[in-house]
């Protein structure tokens, strides 16, 4: 007897892009419910129109900053009762330093600060899912770069590959705080896809934009390729609290990038950064 595939309620961030845009619409093509977080509702209304009818939810968030992902979060937990996994891609490349309206620095903003609020914020209702996971998507298993603990908005020597560098390390310990936290009930999932053809290169330099595009084509996975891991990673959630993957190969947990004592600096760090800028600050 053949055991009906149980349809799952996904949440993607930076879904109408690359990899994110891939998996949303592999997992509609499954029979999956997929929100789909973007800013561009043009992009919106292409996914949907190349997804089966009725799969895929277009959320329309700015979630550079903190209200933008506040108001998402509110919609998602107002709509869906539960939510079955969270993957989280939303990323941009930031040339020069460019703060938020809200006065944060925008990478650090988008590519951390919105999955802390993601993950935190929809914890609740993927606790109510038979077997939730939140798989976040950035650098696990690289060494270089480091939370500037005393400059987070890198007032002092911004650059586009160390604002990365540092929202990438923060991934990563936001990772294993929030593990500590939930992740016997919501585990969580660190994935380094490795360099893959992905992603919105416009708002790069037309030079560097050509060097990235050719050094894709020769050596970048294809965003298929990169993107398998995940389904089985929402399919069959691994039953530890916190499993850390760069590409195929799984991590060891005590690695000098993945610190307890870090995490729990960085959360607090956070926290503090949060207080004043918009009600709800999480737990």
């Amino acid at each position: 007897m053949v055991t009906a595939r149980r349809p799952r309620t996904l949440v993607v961030s930076g879904g109408t892009d690359g990899m994110g845009r891939a998996l949303a619409l592999a997992r509609a093509a499954l029979g999956d419910h997929v929100v789909a977080i973007g800013s561009d509702p043009g992009k919106g209304t292409r996914l949907i129109e190349q997804a089966p009818p009725g799969r895929v939810e277009f959320l329309r968030a700015d979630l550079s900053t903190v209200a933008g992902t506040r108001e998402a979060i509110t919609r998602i937990t107002t709509d869906h009762e539960h939510v079955d996994a969270l993957v989280l891609f939303a990323n941009r490349q930031s040339p020069t330093r460019t703060m938020t309206p809200e006065g944060l620095e925008r990478t650090f903003a988008l590519y951390y600060l919105s999955r802390y609020l993601l993950c935190h914020g929809l914890t609740p209702a993927l606790a109510r899912a038979p077997a939730p996971v939140i798989v976040n998507v950035a650098g696990v298993g690289m060494t270089k770069g480091g939370i500037h603990w005393n400059d987070p908005h890198l007032e002092r020597g911004y650059g586009m590959v160390t604002a990365q560098l540092q929202a990438g390390r923060a991934n990563d310990l936001l990772g294993v705080d929030h593990a500590r936290r939930h992740g016997e009930r919501v585990p969580q999932m660190l994935y380094h896809p490795g360099f893959t053809r992905s992603g919105d290169l416009t708002p790069l330099a037309p030079p560097l934009r050509l060097v990235l595009k050719a050094m894709a084509l020769l050596a970048a996975r294809p965003v298929e390729k990169a993107i398998a891991p995940i389904h089985g990673f929402v399919d069959s959630p691994p039953s530890r609290p916190l499993t850390a993957i760069d590409r195929s190969r799984r991590l060891p947990l005590d690695l000098p990038t993945l610190d307890p004592g870090d995490a729990t600096r960085l959360s607090e760090l956070t926290e503090a950064l949060l207080v004043g800028l918009a009600p709800g600050t999480p737990p």
